[in-house]
């Protein structure tokens, strides 16, 4: 199996949307671009509504992704474990479409035998350390989520240390919503590391509408776009910024 790149787009959010295109629609068309949109619904001592966690479980659902509801103080895992779990589901859904190719449309990785299986699932695990990684994280700073931004920044910050294992190179870009002007609002551009966002929510004013299908729309296509020459250099300046921090 080649190697190719996994695009995921990761909203972290803690209520539903309620402005703009649905976003299940954009989700939706998002999956048909090969973009995976995972949802990570955060909580404190209150439950989402019954309507937020649909919202959450549908975007998700549509985007071919993992959706997860989690209190604040566990995100940090969560988000590592959303972003693996998709990792691994879209690789089971590439491997499974090339044995229904070789063995017949009725064959996936489950009706193989299980020495077989492991084998398969050995080249899953490979696959998964090699495989260039971009992930698009897309926060909600809305009013209620003023308290959680310190979390979200931990978490994010862990979550860099932790795929810095892999073998593959791991890209990362950060945006919030809703923007000033616009959805949403770019917080640093693609980078390898996201240990140069120390401090970049303290300055973030929390507030308005709750925008997620024009936000998911948006960022949709900075996917597309190629990387700029400043933007690569931005990148590395940001990576030499992070490693001379000691971090």
């Amino acid at each position: 199996m080649s190697e190719g790149t996994l695009r995921q787009i990761l909203l972290i959010t803690d209520g539903h949307s309620n402005e703009g295109e649905d976003p299940v629609a954009v989700a939706a068309l998002a999956h048909e671009q090969s973009i995976i949109v995972n949802v990570i619904g955060i909580v404190d001592e209150n439950h989402l509504h019954e309507q937020g966690m649909q919202e959450i479980e549908n975007i998700s659902s549509a985007g071919g992704g993992v959706s997860q509801i989690v209190y604040a103080k566990q995100l940090a895992k969560t988000v590592q474990m959303v972003t693996r779990k998709a990792m691994t589901q879209t690789i089971h859904g590439v491997i499974n479409k090339e044995l229904s190719q070789i063995l017949g449309k009725s064959q996936e990785l489950e009706d193989l035998p299980p020495d077989k299986r492991g084998e398969v699932m050995e080249v899953v695990d490979d696959y998964s350390e090699k495989v260039k990684l971009e992930v698009l994280i897309l926060v909600d700073t809305s009013a209620s989520m003023r308290d959680k931004l310190p979390m979200v920044q931990e978490a994010l910050t862990d979550l860099s240390v932790s795929l810095t294992s892999r073998i593959g190179e791991n890209q990362f870009a950060l945006y919030s919503f809703p923007g000033k002007r616009k959805a949403v609002e770019r917080l640093m551009d693609w980078t390898p590391r996201l240990g140069a966002l120390t401090g970049i929510f303290h300055k973030l004013s929390s507030g308005g509408v709750t925008p997620t299908g024009p936000a998911l729309k948006e960022v949709m296509n900075y996917f597309k776009r190629g990387r700029t020459r400043r933007s690569l250099m931005e990148s590395d300046r940001e990576q030499q910024l992070f490693e001379g921090s000691g971090n």
